[in-house]
């Protein structure tokens, strides 16, 4: 009788853990596997641009644009131009062996209207929701694509993209892009998100930090703290990243460094992602979600290598140019 009653108390012992870790496996799978959709997005609203022609160029490019005539398209695999939209995209390497690092640059200059436009994953919003920012892209016909800040890692930021808000928890300092064609990182916790849409802001992005701001390489970037979710890995030290940077009106810096492969790229610190785009002539940049994320899409093709292994990671949202 005894020997029975020991049998059911380690029975029930037994049962008790297995519930126990079958709960916090299910806790994690709902907090970072299972889809949970928040809206369906069935068509993104056109954002719209006051276009402001600029000029200038960040230096020379692999496969320079040639000139297009009135009407015309003239592209290759680095570059595209047409009366509206000039893109222009060199790949850089630096160092040597461990040291080497490999990054894109894509110069961009929209007119007449032309506008960068946002997308979802499955268009849909929500947390953990992914696609690879290639399939993003091809879904929703972008010319020219970046991820974004991964909004559906975290449950705060303030988030409007293509002129809707769709969640406003702020937290962190943060980057709007106005309709006008400018740029600039703002603190959450200080606007509302009401004002930011009264003043023509049709993205926000919710990563950081802000790498350069009026022209100056912001401070402290050696020891900024972004997040402190489960699975982040620090980002002060040489990563693979992506950054949008704003020369003047309607003309963008997109970058995106690979890393983690050594021989081949070991990634920046923050420092000199920052001075990257202050050398290239940005008044504004800002640091998007990096690592395996950091993709730079072109005209249906992959321009840089994720990690060294040429294996998408999937995303939450890509920034994008749609193609004409």
């Amino acid at each position: 009788m005894k020997s029975w009653t020991n049998r059911k108390r380690a029975l029930l012992a037994a049962l008790l853990i297995i519930l126990l870790i079958g709960g916090v496996l299910y806790k994690l799978a709902d907090r970072y596997l299972i889809e949970h959709v928040e809206i369906r997005v069935t068509s993104a609203p056109e954002s719209t641009t006051a276009a402001t022609p600029s000029t200038g160029s960040s230096g020379s490019t692999a496969g320079s644009t040639p000139a297009a005539a009135d009407g015309k398209v003239l592209s290759d695999d680095w570059s595209y131009r047409s009366s509206d939209i000039d893109i222009s995209i060199r790949r850089v390497e630096t160092g040597e062996g461990k040291q080497k690092i490999t990054y894109y640059v894509a110069d961009v200059q929209l007119n007449n209207g032309a506008s960068l436009s946002s997308a979802f994953a499955k268009n849909a919003f929500g947390r953990n929701i992914i696609e690879n920012t290639s399939v993003i892209a091809t879904n929703n016909d972008a010319l020219f694509a970046i991820n974004g800040d991964y909004y559906g890692f975290r449950s705060d930021g303030v988030i409007i993209r293509n002129g809707t808000l769709y969640r406003s928890e702020p937290a962190r300092t943060g980057l709007a892009l106005y309709a006008d064609g400018t740029m600039k990182s703002y603190d959450e916790t200080e606007q509302t998100a009401a004002s930011l849409l009264a003043d023509g802001v049709i993205h926000t992005y919710s990563f950081g930090p802000a790498l350069v701001e009026n022209g100056e390489v912001a401070a402290n970037l050696d020891q900024v703290k972004i997040d402190s979710n489960f699975g982040n890995r620090s980002i002060q030290g040489a990563n693979p990243r992506t950054g949008i940077g704003l020369i003047s009106a309607n003309h963008y810096l997109f970058i995106v460094v690979d890393g983690r492969k050594e021989g081949y790229s070991t990634g920046m610190t923050l420092n000199q992602f920052a001075q990257l785009f202050k050398e290239l002539g940005a008044t504004e940049a800002y640091n998007l979600d990096g690592g395996g994320s950091s993709t730079m899409y072109f005209q249906g093709r992959v321009v840089n290598n994720p990690l060294g292994k040429e294996t998408e990671r999937g995303v939450s949202d890509i920034l994008y140019i749609p193609a004409p």
